[in-house]
């Protein structure tokens, strides 16, 4: 098999190998020696720290590369190269010191992974393609339109004349859109009615799209893996937005059965457009009538499915390095009703992160703090998340929900 396939370690000489026999009662296995392979990952945020903290119970060592000396990731990892996110000679280096690429962060750079993978024969998962078409918002839904997945009607705007029009076919209000370069709500600015379009488009300042508004009822999210020859879908998640910001997580979701299926098999429709392996955050509306529309894919772990880390059988961090390297996926089945709370910077400029008055989290049981190193608070920014797990049988989502914000209220970034 190529290295794609079983992403084998140059300096190991086959760390990992498939080896089959022909008697079709045999199956393929994996075999583990030392030194492990090595993950090389674009992005050294708290995404990239937790996928290190998972790949190392299976000896599997993670190089990360961020702009940023001493990233989040930089403590639990093997090793960091500080270099841009586009920087060639950077990926190039990470490159050689890898078995596989991928990334954390979608300001990877797709044009330098793709040459650079094509160089040096270093695979990256999930394919730099699937990169490109997630950067532009506009082609992710034509892709995913064509593709018979559901979603909110759209179209593309070059003047405030073209968001008016919008107006008159959806009704106000409208979304709009950063094509490019958005993420945690950036570049998404509610269009309340027509003499509100020049600024709109003035604030996104750049190219843009525009979507009609979704009346739903609440928004949720599925967490989806593709491995080397298999799929799996984690239990459906349910989010709480607040300005646009993800606040919490709980799962189960109060949906029907019935949704929880569709969103399931949105999620499985997705993947078949997404090329790669690896694990694919999937963020869905679910509208009065029962119905899903897909929202936007992050092609990466993602904020959605950091209950996955208590609440699971197999994390979504240890699920994505599995996928990248071509090994078996993990059972994706839930261990207990989790509610998942951000903690978010609570301050009003830029300080030094110190987080007082944890104690409360620390002695509740079936409570995880998740610490992300960062050095500085700022307004809203995500310094960490506490998981709260069901202890007691037959607990509600409402009394979960309750008791984790309760204890995300109980901390403080002021001092």
């Amino acid at each position: 098999m190529d290295r794609d396939e079983t992403a084998r370690s140059p300096r190991a000489q086959a760390v990992w190998e498939f080896l089959t026999a022909g008697d079709e009662n045999r199956r393929v296995m994996t075999t583990l020696r030392t030194p492990g392979p090595t993950i090389g990952v674009v992005g050294g945020g708290q995404l990239g720290r937790m996928l290190a903290e998972a790949a190392a119970p299976l000896g599997v060592e993670v190089v990360v590369l961020d702009p940023t000396p001493d990233c989040p990731a930089a403590l639990v990892a093997r090793d960091q190269i500080v270099a841009g996110f586009d920087d060639e000679a950077g990926i190039r280096e990470l490159a050689a010191r890898a078995d596989v690429l991928t990334f954390e962060i979608e300001l990877a750079d797709q044009d330098v992974m793709e040459r650079v993978s094509e160089d040096t024969g270093t695979p990256v998962h999930p394919k730099p393609s699937t990169l490109e078409t997630i950067h532009d918002k506009l082609v992710q839904k034509r892709e995913l339109e064509d593709a018979g997945v559901p979603v909110p009607p759209f179209r593309e705007v070059e003047d405030a004349d073209d968001v008016r029009e919008a107006i008159d076919d959806y009704g106000a209000p409208v979304m709009l859109k950063a094509r490019t370069g958005g993420y945690d709500g950036r570049g998404n600015v509610p269009v309340e009615s027509k003499a509100d379009a020049e600024e709109a488009l003035e604030s996104v300042a750049g190219p843009a799209m525009v979507e009609s508004f979704v009346d739903f009822e609440r928004e949720v999210s599925v967490i989806a893996v593709k491995g080397a020859d298999e799929v799996a879908t984690f239990p459906i998640g349910e989010n709480i937005h607040e300005e646009e910001i993800l606040r919490e997580t709980v799962v189960p979701p109060r949906s029907s059965e019935a949704v929880t299926e569709r969103a399931h098999a949105v999620a499985r429709d997705v993947l078949e457009v997404m090329d790669g392996r690896g694990v694919y955050g999937i963020e869905l509306f679910e509208t009065p009538d029962g119905k899903i529309l897909l929202n936007e894919i992050a092609p990466r772990p993602h904020n959605s499915g950091h209950w996955t880390i208590e609440g699971a059988q197999t994390s979504q961090f240890e699920q994505h390095a599995r996928a990248v390297l071509g090994w078996p996926l993990g059972s994706t089945e839930l261990r207990s009703p989790t509610a998942m709370t951000n903690l978010l910077g609570d301050v009003d400029e830029e300080q030094s992160a110190q987080l007082e008055d944890i104690d409360e989290i620390l002695e509740t049981p079936g409570a995880t703090l998740h610490w992300y190193g960062k050095r500085q608070a700022r307004p809203l920014r995500k310094m960490g998340h506490v998981t709260l797990s069901a202890v007691e049988e037959n607990e509600s989502v409402e009394d979960l929900l309750e008791r984790a914000r309760e204890l995300e209220d109980a901390v403080t970034f002021r001092t």
